[in-house]
């Protein structure tokens, strides 16, 4: 598999779908063979990034191959592959509705059916730490556990999957999530999926819903 082209044509998807500025965000895959993490460069802009801007590293952190930067945010992704073995895409996005709720110290509950069969249960915001720091790494992992997503606190969000499609799935379900979520706000006191429905629901999306899974 073309792990460099897939995170040039991520970095570019992810700025298509309004889930950052500039160069804000950051995305690594995984190799489930080798080990190996493959990461966006720090502070390119994602519509000129190529396969050579790419970052390689081990998953000790040292670098296999590449001659950019990583992104700064390289021990977040290092530090969530040691702790999930499940997950081999992360993307980190700054989406306005998400990052709305990262800003007010506010978890998002699993308001709509979408919510709880992609991500699960309540999406938790982080302590605040500064960017790039070891702080923020610790933070997003503890925050995170085994969803498949978190907020991180006044920057952003962080959404993970079994491969890069499944990530970007999760970052979809999140802003929309969000969105409904403030404004439903605005009108009344939303209801939350309980916990036992919530679990129903993502049983369904991860064993049951799909041509390749069984009823």
């Amino acid at each position: 598999m073309d792990f460099k082209n897939i995170l040039v044509q991520s970095g570019r998807r992810m700025l298509d779908k309004g889930l950052t500025v500039e160069t804000w965000g950051n995305i690594s895959v995984r190799d489930p063979q080798s080990g190996l993490i493959y990461l966006t460069p720090s502070a390119m802009p994602y519509n000129t990034i190529s396969r050579d801007d790419v970052v390689v590293m081990r998953g000790d952190g040292s670098i296999e191959e590449g001659t950019r930067k990583p992104t700064v945010e390289a021990g977040m992704h290092l530090g969530i592959y040691r702790a999930r073995k499940d997950v081999f895409a992360v993307i980190h996005t700054h989406p306005v509705d998400s990052t709305v709720f990262g800003v007010l110290h506010m978890p998002i509950p699993p308001i709509i059916d979408e919510a709880a069969q992609t991500i699960g249960g309540e999406v938790k915001v982080t302590q605040y730490a500064l960017p790039g720091s070891e702080e923020l790494a610790h933070n997003v992992v503890s925050a995170l556990g085994a969803s498949a997503a978190c907020l991180i606190a006044n920057h952003g969000a962080v959404c993970v999957g079994r491969d890069i499609d499944e990530a970007f799935k999760v970052c979809e379900v999140l802003e929309m999530t969000a969105k409904i979520y403030r404004m439903s706000l605005s009108v009344g006191r939303p209801s939350v999926i309980s916990d036992e429905n919530v679990a129903a629901l993502r049983d369904f999306m991860v064993n049951h819903y799909g041509q390749d899974k069984k009823d």
